[in-house]
């Protein structure tokens, strides 16, 4: 099974959307196909880029598909519960162990609270779910009733992660209103996130850069 069949299956999209809808009332940002397509699509490019092969690109985008399934339960330790909901899916599909194992591990291993990346389809997913900040994950139509992840999230105008044509770095480069958030708002929130992403980067073999309004900041 690939890629494009789990997009298309309705069984993981009920979960993706239910979790989401979870998200939702809890007043967190957007966490649904969007999201968990950008964050598989990102994933790939990283390993693709470094020369993996394809069935272990064509796995990490899995991964990070199912990636967030977990919030349906409790957005604690939600990676746990995921990498748990998404080892019965990948059961349930006939996925070889081999495979389920490394997809499990890296959901098991994507948030900044207990995550560490364990592989490199882990690193890959916890590199693109971390870079993943965006205008239109904000649901809050109240720009007045923001908290600091609205703010965040909203003051950005773009964002990119790129890897160098020498294989040597992956830059994170956003540009942000300061209008509606500074970068010491980012970093408050961010700090940790940026502090794995390093890390993934490192296991990847790879140097993390953080560029903000062309300035570089990691």
């Amino acid at each position: 099974m690939n890629y494009r069949e789990i997009r298309t299956n309705e069984m993981v999209n009920t979960y993706i959307r239910q979790a989401d809808i979870t998200l939702s009332e809890l007043g967190y940002t957007e966490h649904s196909f969007a999201h968990v397509t950008t964050v598989a699509e990102k994933a790939g490019y990283i390993l693709q880029t470094l020369g993996y092969d394809d069935r272990l690109v064509e796995l990490t985008k899995i991964a990070g598909y199912l990636h967030d399934i977990g919030n349906l339960v409790n957005r604690i330790e939600h990676s746990q519960s995921g990498a748990i909901m998404a080892f019965r899916i990948l059961d349930h599909l006939d996925f070889p162990p081999e495979e389920t194992c490394m997809i499990v591990a890296a959901i098991g291993n994507h948030d900044e609270g207990t995550g560490v990346p364990v592989s490199p389809m882990a690193a890959a997913l916890i590199l693109a779910d971390k870079s993943d900040v965006r205008r239109n994950r904000v649901r809050n139509q109240d720009i007045a009733a923001f908290d600091i992840h609205d703010r965040v999230n909203y003051s950005v105008t773009h964002a990119e992660l790129q890897i160098d044509d020498a294989r040597e770095i992956i830059e994170l480069t956003l540009t942000i209103d300061t209008e509606y958030g500074s970068v010491m708002d980012y970093f408050e929130i961010f700090l940790d996130r940026m502090i794995l992403c390093r890390k993934a980067a490192e296991r990847l073999g790879l140097t993390f850069k953080l560029r903000i309004n062309d300035q570089p900041l990691i």
